[in-house]
């Protein structure tokens, strides 16, 4: 399940893309795929071991891109403090970690160091409406109630003005996953540690089949988040660009 849309992040075979905040590496894993050099980064160790693994049976299985560099690693830190050099890569992606972080400026910051001029950026937060509900309904879902919950809420207005600050130009934006945000709802509604509510288990599996569809935009279901994400989706996409350095 993908949130970013690649084609307009611009990845080409042989870029050198940060997943920064890679998580289970789902969009790791899609820039490999496509040729990518890939490096998946994350504060949990042990999530970066799974994705190493999952990595490595890419290889073995051919489903790596062909480019005769194509690379992929993973690397355990802060996004507050990237333990990397400047202007290193193409493309980064930061899905679904700002509203985790205690400061967002400088992770951005961060953000706009290690990526190259002319250098593109994908960052993923939950976007506001359904954010805000998710918040009214449990106290469990956030912080501080809860060990490493979101920290804040964004409106679209509120990350392009964080990412201007850190010195990017924000681009176009988009929003994913409509027919996630009821799930969510849900979830908060009966506790978001009840995983075995007969409701939740119920609309997970609802979401589990459609993911698994191979025709992408075949199912009802595909049809009605599409027409449903400009206001339900849960997530919103803003792209950004670092500055070309003048000759």
């Amino acid at each position: 399940m993908l949130t970013v849309r690649f084609d307009q992040l611009g990845v080409q075979p042989g870029d050198l893309l940060l997943d920064m905040g890679c998580g289970a590496g789902r969009h790791a894993f899609e820039s490999f795929r496509l040729g990518a050099k890939v490096v998946a980064f994350d504060y949990s160790a042990a999530e970066l071991k799974d994705v190493g693994g999952l990595f490595a049976a890419m290889r073995e299985a051919g489903e790596a891109g062909t480019e005769p560099d194509a690379m992929a690693a993973t690397t355990n830190g802060d996004a507050l403090r990237l333990p990397f050099a400047n202007d290193t890569f193409d493309r980064i992606i930061a899905s679904e970690v700002l509203e985790h972080v205690s400061d967002d400026q400088v992770a951005l910051d961060e953000v706009l160091r290690v990526l190259k001029p002319g250098g593109t950026l994908a960052a993923t937060v939950p976007s506001w409406l359904p954010e805000q509900i998710c918040w009214a309904l449990s106290d469990e879902y956030h912080a501080p109630f809860v060990e490493g919950g979101h920290v804040r809420i964004y409106s679209e207005p509120t990350l392009r003005a964080r990412m201007r600050k850190a010195g990017l130009k924000p681009l176009g934006a988009h929003h994913a996953h409509a027919l996630h945000s009821p799930y969510w709802w849900l979830k908060c509604a009966v506790g978001p540690t009840d995983d075995d509510h007969p409701l939740v288990r119920a609309y997970l599996q609802v979401l589990i089949w459609d993911i698994a569809q191979t025709q992408p935009m075949g199912t009802i279901t595909r049809w009605t988040e599409r027409l449903l994400n400009p206001v339900l989706g849960k997530s919103i996409v803003v792209y950004a660009r670092k500055a070309r350095l003048e000759k």
